[in-house]
């Protein structure tokens, strides 16, 4: 993979780059080209390798995802799902790197998944204003429920039944 926060970290260390203005103090094009050489330094090795294999590639109309057609692809198939109304907008909980500055992958959020117990409960808490209804409140810390005096909900927002 040419791109994403594996190179970009491997750069980042190897060049002391803490943050954004650090990357803009080098310059994008001088980081741009410290990735690519990153990307293909193996690339002799990795051909040697594949061929004891006994796989075929053809190594010399390949591709790699920071080519400029693979990428016009890429945003070729994307127009043609948003003109197909595939795409749009929403709200949803991302994983983020404070210290990267950046969205994280699923790919790289899995590497430091953990299975951990974690105590949760939910319970249901009656509604004042309506009879027969309910909010349920999810918590990981159970035990503080006897001290909890209320619940509170945002007015404008659009709770499920």
């Amino acid at each position: 993979d040419c791109h994403g926060l594996p190179v970009e970290h491997e750069i980042d260390k190897a060049h002391n780059i803490n943050s954004k203005a650090d990357v803009m103090n080098w310059g994008i094009a001088n980081y741009n080209e410290a990735c690519r050489s990153i990307v293909t330094r193996y690339t002799k090795e990795w051909r040697d390798i594949v061929t004891r294999f006994g796989r075929w590639i053809d190594f010399d109309n390949d591709y790699k995802t920071m080519d400029r057609n693979f990428m016009e692809s890429v945003w070729w198939v994307f127009k043609q799902l948003y003109n197909k109304g595939l795409v749009y907008r929403a709200f949803r909980v991302m994983p983020y790197s404070t210290a990267l500055c950046t969205p994280l992958s699923n790919f790289e959020v899995a590497q430091g998944y953990k299975d951990v117990s974690d105590p949760s409960i939910i319970v249901a808490f009656p509604r004042r204003d309506k009879e027969n209804s309910y909010l349920l409140i999810w918590t990981t810390t159970p035990w503080t429920l006897p001290s909890n005096q209320a619940v509170s909900v945002n007015p404008t927002f659009k709770y499920l039944r």
